[in-house]
């Protein structure tokens, strides 16, 4: 490992909505059931790569995972699990793999579309599954950033990229449209594949999003990337 490098980690979460509360299922409590990172930099480069469906989710929540929005991928998931593509384990399990690779790679900054989905996603299911023992996914040490808000303040300012969305119908509804900035057009635009569909899994989803962040880089703008400021 070159110490030299400032290592990141990229991650994505699918999640299922729902908990229940007082015998009712509250909708507004989103729950990870798929976590997948890679280990990165700046210019995007892949140095590991990480799988893991949260058993107590994905085989404990059955009525619950209903209410994915991809739950047809369920059967996918199995096969995955069983070719060893991804990992089913607790999210305990999960949570440790994590800070074993933020301590092996000294990083410091973790970066997701879209962050505050995330955050608060893994947030909602470690305080679920430990009775709010422990409340935060993260260390406090790291530093949240979002791709998202660092393609906002750079493509999503680019006359190509407004030209792009324009002939596209990749257009916000507002009275006066805006760009729209998801992971899957930005890839599209970058890739210069405009018939690429995103997969809506963990692992898939952030190795376009680690190219969205190499990409907001290169182009060598100043941007704010905290997702919240300290």
């Amino acid at each position: 490992m070159d110490k030299r490098i400032n290592y990141l980690i990229g991650l994505d979460t699918e999640t299922c909505n729902g908990i229940m509360v007082d015998e009712k299922l509250d909708l507004t409590q989103s729950l990870v059931y798929d976590l997948g990172w890679a280990v990165t930099d700046k210019r995007g480069k892949i140095y590991k790569t990480r799988s893991f469906i949260v058993a107590e989710i994905f085989c404990g929540m059955k009525d619950v995972m209903k209410s994915a929005y991809y739950a047809e991928k369920i059967p996918k998931y199995w096969e995955d699990i069983k070719s060893g593509q991804r990992i089913l384990t607790t999210f305990w399990k999960v949570r440790k793999a994590f800070l074993d690779d933020v301590k092996e790679y000294g990083v410091k900054n973790v970066f997701a579309h879209n962050a505050s989905f995330d955050v608060r996603a893994l947030n909602n299911t470690i305080r679920y599954i430990t009775k709010s023992k422990f409340r935060w996914f993260f260390p406090w040490k790291i530093e949240i950033w979002d791709t998202l808000k660092m393609a906002r303040q750079t493509v999503g300012k680019q006359k190509s990229y407004i030209a792009f969305c324009a002939r596209n119908n990749y257009m916000t509804k507002h009275k006066k449209p805006r760009v729209r900035l998801t992971a899957e057009i930005l890839y599209r635009y970058i890739s210069n594949d405009n018939d690429f569909v995103e997969s809506h899994t963990g692992l898939e989803d952030v190795l376009i999003e680690t190219k969205i962040m190499a990409h907001c880089f290169k182009q060598h703008k100043k941007m704010e990337k905290r997702l919240y400021a300290r």
